[in-house]
């Protein structure tokens, strides 16, 4: 049994505190995988009390002190927002210390400036609960198919999100009572804006896209959109579509006929068919589903968020990090050799589900049509829905793929006429064959 590996832990909330619980209580177990015992030096907080439930001699509010001790091995950033933890794991890295994170709002921003400071200190950079809670995505990602080349990294890692969306399937409820809803069963923070707007699905597509295609994406790089227009009529249309709503993250390389590759990320909500896997996961959970050339489809499904799933994925990159420690090795480095340019949402080619109101006149139908026509958008469906009133005929059209671009032009174009009362809702359609 080699000497004791010092583990700094910055963080003492939900995740931290199982952490710090783990390490204590499975003290004998990780040390047998390991090779050595786990000791924690101490922990970073931003107010030190005798009230956190751990020894008061183990916390310290100094950060930069705490991860550049000689006896520190491994720092456990848990912290959360950006700053200071950038700082804490920049200062841990440039002292040679490796670094365990779930940090996924700072990965997204600054993943090349951590990796670089990883890679000239020659210590391990992990993050393997960035995304996606305790399904394990990262590793297979960098590990499992590295012999492989990776072309869609779809799915759903929003575990806020899926509640509300499922909730609203379920019950029929409209979007704000599903989201109170989520608050009063602690899915939802305070200010949701976060999960609700995206934001947070695109900070981990941005980590998922740089890993799986070798290039770096930032946060800025995704195509966002969240689900705070999505209503119960949205979801009635999708089950007469043999379909529900989710907000997926899309990781994908395109090829276009001259062989030139781009990458392309984005975050919006879509229909997809009951038939896909995707479709049938519920609830706070999450999946992700990775095509690979070789491989075939993969799906990692499971609990995407919570203090216990995510401090199981934390412990696992702490004890492949320690791992390392104990016989001198390291741990894949960042891969961002090919240098794909990111291709901007209006190249890609989508299906769409658009609602409007329109006129209950003679000729509506062929006026509507000619405006998907003029911009090459092929109609695949066309169906009136519900009962026609003082206010006109609800008409869904569901098209073939087309350009975001294109299909962008038809909407407006569709706004301007005087038989279409407004357009209510363009969703995308993913999942399908066509």
């Amino acid at each position: 049994m080699s000497d004791a590996i010092g583990v700094a832990i910055l963080g003492l909330g939900n995740v931290g505190s199982e952490v710090a619980r783990i390490i204590e209580s499975s003290a004998s177990d990780l040390a047998a995988r390991i090779g050595a015992p786990l000791e924690i030096r101490g922990i970073g907080v931003r107010r030190v009390a005798d009230d956190r439930g751990i020894p008061v001699e183990l916390l310290t509010d100094d950060i930069d002190a705490l991860v550049a001790r000689e006896d520190v091995d491994i720092v456990v950033e848990l912290m959360g927002p950006v700053e200071p933890a950038r700082r804490g794991i920049l200062g841990a890295l440039n002292a040679g210390k490796s670094v365990v994170t779930a940090n996924k709002a700072l990965l997204a921003q600054s993943a090349g400036e951590l990796a670089e400071a990883a890679e000239k200190a020659r210590v391990d950079l992990y993050f393997e609960a960035a995304v996606a809670g305790a399904i394990p995505v990262i590793r297979p990602l960098t590990q499992s198919l590295a012999g492989d080349s990776v072309i869609r990294v779809s799915g759903i890692v929003n575990g806020t999100t899926n509640y509300i969306l499922s909730a609203m399937d379920n019950t029929g409820a409209g979007y704000d009572t599903a989201l109170a809803e989520a608050g009063e069963l602690g899915y939802a923070e305070a200010d949701p804006t976060a999960d609700v707007e995206g934001y947070d699905a695109a900070a981990k597509a941005a980590i998922l896209a740089s890993i799986a295609f070798h290039t770096r994406v930032s946060a800025d790089d995704v195509y966002r959109e969240g689900i705070t227009k999505i209503s119960a009529d949205d979801f009635d249309s999708a089950r007469a579509l043999q379909c529900t709503i989710k907000l997926l993250s899309i990781c994908e390389r395109l090829t276009d006929n001259e062989g030139h590759q781009r990458v392309s990320a984005r975050v919006y909500p879509a229909l997809v068919p009951l038939t896909h896997p995707l479709a049938s996961v519920s609830g706070a959970f999450n999946a992700v589903f990775v095509e690979a050339e070789a491989a075939g489809e993969l799906m990692f499904y499971g609990q995407g968020a919570g203090g216990a799933p995510t401090a199981s994925a934390v412990l696992g990159d702490l004890v492949m990090a320690a791992r390392n420690r104990v016989q001198g090795g390291r741990g894949p480095r960042a891969s961002r050799y090919a240098k794909l340019p990111i291709a901007p949402i209006g190249l890609i080619p989508t299906r769409y589900y658009v609602r409007m109101r329109v006129a209950d006149k003679p000729g509506v139908l062929a006026t509507v049509a000619a405006e998907f026509s003029k911009r090459e958008v092929s109609i695949a469906t066309v169906r009136q829905e519900g009962e026609v009133d003082e206010t006109g005929a609800r008409l869904v059209v569901v098209t073939h793929k087309a350009t975001d671009a294109a299909l962008s032009e038809t909407v407006a174009a569709l706004a301007d006429l005087d038989v279409v009362l407004g357009v209510a809702s363009v969703i995308r359609l993913e999942g399908t064959q066509e």
